[in-house]
């Protein structure tokens, strides 16, 4: 088995599935005459363990339990495993899932307790103040993008990819109008930060966002589309259009998921990219095909709102409807064999 049959059946890119044997994910593999790797379906068996340990117990926790498996040290596997699940346990006893909403929920009203509220939102030629009923749907809104980062953030490089698209095209287009409050400072500069941890997250990965990473990067991101969006009406619009990619990508994944009766909590890999990721064999080229969609279709339509501040609303649509089609055509939500 050739080093690209092993990726593709797994979704990975070739250079990762060598570093996983360099650092001992997988068992040292032979060599022909002509010094190319080849593999069996024990190395196939090693690396659906390890994908399968990622989830549980975490990146790093997973390495070291393979590496002892590899190097024949059953017993020190064995108790990898057995620390890392009495860490879990503790996690859960300590942070249950109604926890983390509330403290969700609470980071959200915070912000928007700074931010006055949820800013008034131009639709044609009216400004809407939405007041109480604003403040909830801001907040439910910080805490879906919070979410959907997290969500979003299952192959090398996109999260972070996206992050810093959306941040620094959202200065740029906020710059002239936010400069009294600073957010177009901030998303630069949150971008920089962005660019450069994708230096060491870009396919293959060294390191990774985590779910502390990624919902930190969703919650700033929102909360700088609203703190642009007081000094202008449409600023919310074009940041919409601008994450486009990503909020098509896990709300028809969620929406198809729930009309099947799916508990919206449990893991999967039923989003757009992940089947494109298994499908294409690569992790870098779904993080290509993201920013292209990125660069030629959301960051025009995001101009365009800009520009045309009448139909701002109206471009979210136009934007983003191309985008369910063509998440669905991918596989967006569905069931998982």
């Amino acid at each position: 088995m050739r080093p690209v049959d092993l990726a593709r059946e797994h979704g990975l890119s070739t250079q990762a599935i060598r570093n996983y044997e360099d650092v001992g994910i997988l068992p040292a593999a032979e060599r022909t005459v002509h010094g190319y790797r080849t593999y069996t379906p024990l190395h196939a068996q090693a690396l659906r363990a390890f994908l399968a340990l990622v989830p549980g117990h975490g990146h790093q926790t997973a390495t070291s339990i393979m590496q002892a498996v590899n190097r024949g040290a059953t017993q020190d596997a064995l108790r990898l495993i057995d620390e890392s699940h009495g860490q879990l346990l503790d996690d859960r006893r300590t942070l249950p899932a109604a926890v983390r909403l509330a403290a969700h929920l609470a980071a959200a009203l915070w912000a928007l307790a700074w931010l006055g509220g949820l800013p008034p939102l131009r639709i044609g030629d009216q400004l809407v103040t939405l007041g109480a009923l604003g403040t909830i749907l801001g907040a439910l809104g910080i805490v879906w993008v919070l979410n959907l980062f997290n969500f979003m953030d299952g192959i090398d490089g996109l999260a972070a990819s996206e992050a810093t698209f959306i941040a620094w095209s959202g200065a740029v287009l906020a710059g002239p109008v936010s400069v009294g409050n600073g957010a177009a400072a901030a998303a630069a500069v949150f971008g920089a930060s962005c660019l450069g941890f994708l230096r060491w997250n870009w396919p293959p990965a060294r390191i990774f966002m985590g779910d502390v990473g990624s919902g930190f990067a969703g919650y700033v991101i929102a909360v700088l589309a609203l703190g642009t969006a007081r000094h202008d009406p449409i600023g919310l619009w074009t940041w919409l259009v601008l994450g486009g990619a990503f909020f098509v990508d896990a709300t028809v994944t969620l929406l198809r998921r729930l009309l099947r009766g799916e508990r919206a909590y449990e893991a999967h890999r039923s989003h757009a990219y992940q089947w494109l990721a298994r499908r294409w064999g690569s992790h870098g080229t779904v993080t290509l095909a993201v920013l292209t969609v990125n660069i030629l279709w959301l960051l025009p339509c995001a101009v365009l709102a800009n520009k045309f501040p009448r139909y701002a609303a109206m471009l979210v649509l136009i934007a983003l409807a191309p985008l369910v089609p063509l998440a669905i055509i991918a596989g967006a939500g569905r069931r998982e064999e």
